[in-house]
């Protein structure tokens, strides 16, 4: 089963929220004495501690999904899931009771069980403490065989301050805007960074356009842009800032999923 990654972040008691570990996905195989590791893509996988501690487990069967790390040089494996125990198939049973059945095997080092996080906002948590992010999944939820919006994955975000030079309209049912296109300054140029269309509520988007329509000109303000909306676009001055949060960059210098985390009322200099 695979996460879903979203740029939403919430909390909510049908969820159930895991340390997202930055490893390798490895799936086990115990029939008897035999032992089978197998990547998500279905290479074989060897590691002798994680088979030697999976022989030494009492059940004659048994299917575990985890991520494997190797903090420090040590062999580490993440255990989240159980599939199938001594005949019987568990996939169709909701997370929480497949969840208990995995606190009930007796796993020992380099196995360990990942424990559930009970933080307000898990994410800010995977920030402080230098994660990768975190998986929301929802308690109910049967084990799938692809990837699946009952788990999500909230990857850490960088943030920064970009200004907005322009705006496309809505579509659909939005109202107010579609998204925002903004930049960032390199020296004296205004570099177009790519749109953000998330993290908006509907109040936000009418009291945004009705700011930006203030601010309308004929031409795009960036002096330096690549992938600017040919159709649907709106173009200002640059004046409203606002905090984004993304993943990454690309290789072309644009925001890898990003989405709005606050509009900045004043902005003293360039934005970097």
């Amino acid at each position: 089963m695979a996460a879903t990654l979203t740029q939403e972040r919430f909390t909510g008691p049908e969820w159930l929220f895991e340390r997202k570990f930055d490893g390798i996905r490895l799936l086990a195989f115990k029939k008897g004495a035999e032992v089978q590791l197998f990547s998500r893509n279905h290479l074989p996988q060897h590691v002798p501690a994680v088979t030697e501690a999976i022989q030494r487990l009492p059940h004659d069967e048994l299917i575990l999904d985890g991520e494997i790390t190797w903090p420090g040089g040590k062999t580490s494996y993440h255990v989240f899931d159980v599939m199938w125990l001594d005949g019987r198939d568990l996939r169709n049973l909701p997370l929480e009771e497949r969840v208990g059945v995995l606190k009930r095997l007796p796993l020992t080092g380099p196995l360990h069980r990942v424990e559930p996080v009970s933080d307000e906002s898990p994410w800010e948590r995977a920030q402080k403490e230098g994660w990768e992010g975190v998986i929301a999944k929802r308690r109910d939820s049967v084990y799938e065989h692809r990837r699946s919006r009952n788990w999500l994955k909230m990857k850490c975000e960088l943030s920064q301050n970009f200004i907005v030079g322009g705006f496309t309209d809505p579509q659909g049912k939005r109202v107010g805007l579609g998204a925002l296109l903004v930049g960032h300054y390199q020296n004296d140029d205004l570099v177009y960074a790519g749109r953000i269309g998330t993290g908006f509520d509907t109040k936000l988007l009418l009291e945004l356009r009705a700011r930006l329509d203030q601010l309308e000109i004929p031409k795009a303000p960036f002096t330096k842009a690549v992938g600017l909306p040919r159709v649907r676009a709106h173009w200002v001055r640059p004046e409203i800032v606002v905090n984004v949060g993304f993943i990454e960059w690309t290789n072309h210098g644009k925001l890898r999923h990003p989405r709005l985390l606050s509009v900045v009322e004043s902005e003293n200099d360039h934005t970097s």
